[in-house]
């Protein structure tokens, strides 16, 4: 017998050609692609619409395959924060972001992350595996229809999705296209692009490849300004280093739904929030070290401390010193609002529950030390 396969790691296309090898005509996937994503309905009988001979076969060739809560906890701010078994001794965490004027999902990627960013909890935790379109998906899914449920509304609920939770998004390229292609389908959830985000640590190839196979806004987890204190923060760059990243972000805004690329900031006490790093980053991105301009805005992240990590919070006063020399050299700057601490659910602090493959812990012991130099070009 041949395992059901799972509705949910197919786009519409991919459902398409399912649905031709039994037999059905493309509008009959249309139907069913709307059942499953629009309405959010996982028992075939109940599809009213479709043909009887299509359920009978959904029934026994098919599934819509749920991935179980372990727990679900809400912040004092609102954010909702819900962790999914995806077997193995994994675990991956979702989190929801209501505001007034729009609702965030911060969707995870893979069981675990291998990039290691020194000021990510997920990084300390190693890796385990990359998750399917359907794992990535079921996220939305659930998050989505529960949160109708409990509304009480059959108005869409989550109107921004953000890859930013666990895991390098780009280093699961393959499952990561088609759950997006899902989320931009007007049949399924109908997102716009500027309103699904993929957020990376700089894999510059994949960069290149979403650009053309499905370009969504980009966020770009900078976090220092020359290569010597981000190979140190952000490891993935010995491999990728500033100046391929910011070369490829350029590249990137010739097809994005936005004109600028957003650099994501967290800021450690001590490490990388001085105004002379400001100024160092400005030159940066502004074309003043020796590369071209690159169109963008920087959200500085307040750092959410664990004890792992070994580093501290920059006061709120270097923070703003440091947005005003940004701001001063005409760059726009936000500070992001810390959502959902009390629950560990702010930025970097997901963490789930993961099988390490990797042995991150090894080499995440040595200490960071903040290096003041100029930035350069590397051959």
């Amino acid at each position: 017998m041949t395992a059901p396969v799972n509705l949910l790691d197919f786009d519409l296309d991919a459902l398409t050609r399912w649905c031709a090898a039994q037999g059905e005509k493309r509008f009959r996937a249309v139907q069913l692609f709307r059942w499953l994503h629009q309405k959010g309905e996982s028992d075939f009988a109940r599809m009213s619409d479709l043909a009887r001979s299509l359920r009978d076969k959904l029934a026994g060739a098919a599934t819509v395959q749920a991935l179980p809560v372990i727990s679900e906890q809400a912040s004092a701010d609102g954010t909702v924060k819900w962790l999914f078994d995806v077997g193995g001794g994994n675990a991956v965490e979702t989190v929801f972001i209501p505001e007034d004027d729009r609702g965030t999902l911060c969707v995870s990627s893979q069981a675990g992350c291998a990039v290691g960013c020194r000021f990510c909890s997920t990084g300390h935790q190693g890796f385990s595996r990359n998750l399917t379109s359907g794992e990535i998906l079921y996220q939305l899914w659930f998050a989505e229809h529960q949160l109708r449920r409990r509304l009480g509304t059959t108005e869409r609920v989550i109107s921004n999705v953000v890859m930013m939770g666990m895991g390098e998004p780009l280093q699961n390229y393959g499952a990561l296209v088609p759950a997006l292609k899902v989320m931009l389908d007007d049949h399924g959830y109908g997102l716009s692009r500027r309103r699904v985000t993929v957020s990376t640590s700089g894999v510059v190839p994949m960069i290149e490849r979403l650009r053309g196979d499905c370009p969504v806004a980009l966020a770009v987890s900078l976090h220092a300004p020359t290569d010597a204190l981000r190979d140190q923060l952000v490891p993935l760059n010995r491999k990728y280093p500033l100046a391929e990243l910011l070369a490829a972000c350029r590249q990137y805004l010739d097809a994005a739904p936005r004109d600028f690329i957003t650099f994501e900031y967290c800021m450690l006490d001590g490490v990388n929030d001085t105004p002379e790093q400001a100024r160092q980053l400005a030159d940066l991105v502004l074309g003043k070290a020796g590369a071209p301009r690159v169109p963008c805005k920087f959200n500085l992240i307040p750092f959410n401390p664990f004890p792992a990590s070994g580093l501290k919070r920059s006061p709120r006063e270097r923070v703003l010193a440091f947005a005003q020399v940004l701001q001063d050299a005409g760059i726009v700057t936000t500070i992001r609002k810390t959502r959902g601490d009390d629950i560990d659910a702010a930025c970097g602090q997901l963490a789930g529950e993961v099988q390490d493959r990797t042995q991150v812990q090894a080499r995440l012991t040595r200490p960071v030390v903040r290096i003041d130099v100029a930035p350069t070009v590397r051959p």
